[in-house]
């Protein structure tokens, strides 16, 4: 027969067995609840769709986007909503700055030519009257591969409140 000090002892164990069994899930919820918030409201991590951005950011590519970015510098790729869904581009021009392109593929903004590194030519697509200049609380968006990207010479200048955050980080579709 057991005494009663085993039958307590016994009793307190699985007490306190049980209360690190609770402790754990509790804990496990909370990094997974803060992970999700991480992972969705802090950043965005989505797969590229087409080839706007060849060479920087190719189709299949895992971009990593920060969602809390306030201010957006002229060349930072950006994620930003269309009807169509998200697409990528460069940032080419800020609210109040002159875009200008012409027959021979050259793009000036504010009177300064931009070269960079971009590789295709930049002309000038049907719907925008040049020179232009961006309004208020848009950026003007070009995708890197100009002669095939859908970007603002289509679709206009992209409101701040399209766009969805800074690009920081990719993951080639092969290295996965």
């Amino acid at each position: 027969m057991e005494s009663i000090a085993d039958v307590i002892a016994v009793r307190r164990m699985r007490l306190a067995t049980r209360s690190g069994y609770w402790s754990l899930l509790v804990r496990v919820l909370i990094v997974a609840a803060v992970g999700y918030l991480f992972a969705t409201r802090l950043f965005l991590i989505t797969q590229v769709s087409g080839m706007d951005m060849f060479p920087a950011l190719k189709d299949g590519d895992l971009a990593i986007v920060f969602r809390l970015q306030q201010e957006y510098a002229k060349d930072d790729v950006v994620a930003y909503e269309t009807t169509e869904g998200l697409r990528f581009g460069r940032i080419i021009a800020r609210e109040s700055d002159v875009v200008m392109m012409d027959d021979t593929g050259t793009l000036t903004v504010n009177g300064t030519v931009q070269s960079g590194e971009i590789l295709y030519p930049t002309y000038a697509l049907e719907g925008i009257e040049y020179p232009y200049r961006v309004p208020e609380g848009c950026v003007f968006v070009l995708g890197d591969y100009r002669t095939r990207a859908t970007d603002s010479r289509t679709l206009g200048a992209i409101s701040m409140d399209e766009v969805s955050g800074k690009v920081i980080t990719i993951l080639r579709r092969r290295g996965l």
